[in-house]
């Protein structure tokens, strides 16, 4: 079966979450999604004037109500915290939730980091953050972000990217997780930028590694690419010679358009735990916004807000 049957050919989308839920609130951004007893879980970046980064949990039965659910800023840590990515890691019974953050008594004051809690349900309830060991890249690199966890049967595998066209992978022994991360590699190089997600494909083997891509223009997009094995070689895979993966050219929206940007996408996943299964065609979880809605602004004042792409004939 070639993968490439089963990469959505077009999309369908429309926004779920709108800033302001909070007056001080200007963008919702880099969602992460579980589910988990009949509930959706998800946990997402707000950008704020008061607060520039902080991280945000709702849930609800069906994504259609997600408008109406009660939004709550997790209260475990007070400084910079971003890009969350949730899952449950089975060998320790635990809930587990990746992030890049800022603390003045770490160094360096910019980490990866990581917090657990038995209950998902309650946002009191995560641990303060804890940095993890992980090394910087070798060399100077312009940025350091967008960790993401993905385990096999023997190991826990942590990617990430450098805004340089980079994607870095380290690891550590299932026994170990979370810490003890050998020295980042690199594993692949190309016409890439951030938020790189890898996913365990649930309905024949291998691995795919969805990546945002970006335009001369600062438009974003979704690059997706494949591998048989976690420290495999990453290829990538076009549904239409035309396209990319999830990019405007391949999207219809409601009247009036909303956005023309696919950004910090997630997959639904078949399952909630370390593994991240998820199928090629699920729907896809993002962060979007119109060009004419982000010229002139700093990308801090950028008024993204979270959508979902259903696959379409």
């Amino acid at each position: 079966m070639s993968l490439l049957t089963e990469l959505p050919q077009h999309w369908h989308t429309g926004p779920l979450l709108t800033p302001p839920l909070d007056p001080d609130w200007i963008a919702l951004k880099d969602p992460s999604i579980v589910r988990h007893h009949d509930r959706w879980h998800l946990f997402f970046t707000v950008r704020g004037r008061t607060r520039s980064h902080a991280t945000a949990w709702c849930a609800c039965d069906d994504l259609d109500t997600l408008p109406e659910c009660r939004v709550e800023l997790l209260p475990n840590h007070a400084h910079y915290w971003c890009a969350p990515q949730i899952f449950f890691y089975r060998p320790h019974n635990l809930w587990y939730l990746i992030c890049q953050a800022k603390h003045p008594a770490w160094n360096p004051g910019y980490r990866a980091a990581f917090c657990t809690t038995t209950d998902i349900n309650d946002p009191t309830s995560w641990t303060p953050l804890t940095p993890l060991d992980l090394a910087r890249p070798e060399g100077k690199r312009p940025a350091y972000l967008d960790f993401w966890v993905i385990a096999d049967d023997e190991h826990a595998y942590l990617f990430f990217t450098s805004d340089d066209g980079h994607i870095w992978r380290s690891h550590t022994a299932l026994a170990d997780f979370p810490q003890r991360w050998a020295p980042p590699v690199l594993c692949y190089e190309g016409d890439i930028f951030e938020a790189n997600h890898v996913y365990k494909l649930a309905d024949r083997p291998g691995y795919l590694n969805l990546v945002e891509a970006q335009r001369s223009d600062d438009r974003r997009y979704y690059k997706a690419f494949y591998s048989d094995r976690l420290d495999g070689t990453w290829e990538e895979a076009r549904p239409n010679p035309n396209t990319a993966y999830a990019e405007p050219a391949n999207l219809t929206q409601p009247t009036p358009e909303w956005t023309n940007s696919v950004s910090h996408a997630e997959l639904l996943r078949e399952t909630s735990d370390e593994r991240l299964i998820a199928r090629a065609d699920a729907p896809l979880l993002f962060q979007g916004v119109l060009h004419t809605n982000r010229q002139g602004k700093s990308y801090g004042d950028i008024p993204w807000q979270l959508g979902l792409l259903n696959p379409t004939e």
